[in-house]
């Protein structure tokens, strides 16, 4: 990724990271915060349960006239000490190293809670019994351990899922500047041929020298910077193109194109041979011809020097054949997409076959290709669709 990539991307994860890992601190302190109020009750439950345990162990004892005899409570998280009136220990099992706080019914230290019950039984020595647990601070400790791991874990997969979400909006935009930037490198390329042509044709014509050839080089190139021109223009702006219903003889049109491009191909040494005959159509005369000129460009692109290329006209059928470098199984696959070009090597933006490609399907035309490497490729328009205007006065109509 580029800077301007890699500063949209941290950006996008700031913002959606941040609200949400924001959001859901607040959903886990609400939780946190309930959760601490339902450990509170619990130890504080556990704690009574435990005192009226002992608490009813000393009166059952007494009531028998026996001497209670302390023991170990069956919770072995919960300690307890028994005091008589003077608040000196008889009984004590606890850990906290610190005298009971007498004062206060339930209290806590550092490491643990007490609980205490004050005996009125005038008959029984023992007068407080003091409970010691560690239950309640150990699970408020966990329940913020817990709520910190899950904090992380849900950041980190919130930031994986931000990542993949920021590589998917981003990658069509890669794709649209990688495909801008290649089409800029094409265009100086494409252009620098004509324009090399162009200039040195010139020159030359201005010392005399084989003035016929040079204005035919000068007419070749100048033709080949319009071609170019039209491709970009129309595949640009067609999307604000009205279109304009005529009906003509494709034979005409493409008898006039084959002339057009047989000062271009002269550059490589190609003949043009045409075999037309008569078909009129109802449609838009510059889309056709967009169409046409298209088809016989990348014919001329991709064939070898000084051979032949046949543009036929029979049955409603435009195809057109070269005998050039072919086209693989694979390639055939994508090679109508935009930007796709048949070989690296070869010059072209890759819009050609793009626009021959949207032409036929907005006027239901049928298009096919039959191609093999190094042998050559024939693309086929069938026309038949809108003979007389069938189809286009429906379109128009409507």
């Amino acid at each position: 990724m580029n800077k301007d990539e890699t500063k949209a991307l941290f950006s996008f994860l700031s913002i959606y990271v941040g609200s949400t890992i924001f959001l859901l601190s607040i959903l886990l302190y609400i939780y946190y915060n309930d959760e601490l109020k339902a450990v509170a009750e619990s130890c504080s439950m556990e704690m009574s349960n435990a005192s009226m345990q002992i608490e009813s162990d000393i009166l059952n004892s007494y009531m028998k006239h026996k001497k209670y005899i302390p023991k170990r409570l069956e919770n072995s998280d919960i300690n307890y000490a028994l005091y008589d009136k003077d608040q000196k220990v008889i009984y004590s099992d606890l850990q906290e190293s610190q005298s009971v706080d007498f004062s206060k019914n339930m209290y806590e230290s550092s490491a643990f809670e007490f609980y205490i019950t004050k005996m009125n039984e005038e008959t029984i020595p023992i007068k407080y019994i003091a409970v010691e647990t560690c239950i309640g601070i150990d699970n408020r400790n966990n329940l913020k351990v817990y709520v910190i791991i899950k904090l992380i874990l849900s950041g980190i997969f919130i930031g994986f899922i931000g990542f993949l979400l920021a590589k998917i909006l981003l990658k069509p935009v890669r794709e649209r500047i990688e495909h801008m930037d290649k089409f800029i490198k094409d265009s100086a390329h494409e252009l620098n041929t004509p324009v090399a042509v162009l200039m040195t044709s010139t020159s030359m014509l201005k010392k005399g020298k084989n003035p016929d050839k040079m204005m035919r080089y000068i007419l070749s190139s100048s033709k080949q910077i319009s071609q170019i021109y039209n491709d970009i223009h129309f595949s640009a702006f067609n999307e604000k193109n009205e279109n304009v219903f005529e009906k003509f003889n494709l034979k005409v049109l493409v008898k006039d194109s084959v002339e057009y491009f047989n000062d271009i191909s002269i550059t490589k040494q190609i003949t043009i041979h045409n075999d037309l005959d008569d078909c009129i159509i109802l449609m838009d005369k510059t889309k056709t011809q967009k169409l046409v000129n298209n088809l016989i460009s990348n014919a001329i692109k991709y064939s070898h020097n000084n051979s032949i290329i046949n543009v036929c006209l029979k049955n409603n059928i435009l195809s057109v054949e070269d005998f050039g470098i072919g086209i693989s199984k694979i390639e055939q696959k994508e090679i109508f997409k935009r930007y796709k070009r048949g070989t690296n090597i070869e010059g072209g933006f890759g819009i050609g076959l793009d626009i021959v490609k949207r032409i036929s399907e907005e006027y239901d035309l049928k298009l096919d290709l039959k191609s093999e490497l190094e042998l050559g490729s024939t693309f086929y328009v069938d026309f038949s669709s809108i003979l007389n205007g069938s189809k286009c006065d429906l379109n128009k109509e409507s």
